[in-house]
């Protein structure tokens, strides 16, 4: 790898090539090329090779990429050094939703508690995961040796909830699922999905298109 600052725009796009190799993989193709990537992906070829130099893997000029091979090239660069430990805030519809999505059943993290406000939830087991009340998780991820929370709680509580598992002094990054604007320390990675954002995004470029 040439530079360890690689841009977010290309690590989305190389778990995209990863997923689409994995599913041409199942379906029993052996060779793909970039043009029939960038035609699945709704990406210029130019950017799949340009991309996929990048990191060391050129594919053979009217041969194309080998499946197996490539897939096995890019796992490997987004190969985690080990198992991430995750907790998760908020056991809501979405955060239900995300527990029982199948791309979170993974061998690079393992989510391993729950938080929660509702006495129904606290003490029990959610889809084969233990549920604590959001009061003890800097105890709980201390514990459990937690390096990162998901945040999918109502956006009012949002902040004390990033606030609360930070104190917790081992939480490493925070992926946050609530549509407001959180502050965290340096020393702790944030990221945030907002779905409204998303869909405005796609229906500018929609408006635009139709133009």
């Amino acid at each position: 790898m040439k530079d360890t600052k690689i841009a977010e725009p290309t690590v989305e796009r190389l778990v995209q090539y990863h997923r689409l190799l994995e599913q041409l993989a199942a379906e029993g193709q052996k060779v793909v090329s970039s043009r029939e990537m960038g035609e699945m992906l709704s990406f210029k070829a130019s950017q799949v090779r340009k991309d996929l130099s990048y990191f060391g893997e050129i594919g053979k000029r009217g041969v194309g990429y080998h499946v197996d091979r490539l897939f096995k090239h890019i796992g490997g660069i987004l190969a985690s050094p080990r198992l991430w430990s995750i907790g998760l805030a908020g056991v809501g519809k979405l955060g239900e939703a995300l527990l029982g999505y199948q791309a979170f059943r993974n061998e690079k993290f393992q989510i391993k508690a729950l938080f929660d406000v509702d006495p129904s939830k606290i003490g029990t087991h959610i889809q084969g995961t233990p549920c604590y009340s959001i009061e003890d998780a800097p105890r709980v991820l201390r514990e459990e040796g937690i390096d990162v929370v998901i945040i999918t709680v109502p956006t009012g509580a949002a902040q004390s909830v990033a606030d609360r598992v930070v104190s917790a002094g081992t939480v490493k990054g925070i992926l946050n699922f609530s549509p407001v604007t959180l502050s965290v320390p340096d020393s702790v990675l944030l990221y945030s999905v907002d779905i409204s954002i998303e869909l405005e995004k796609l229906l500018f470029y929609l408006k635009h298109r139709e133009r």
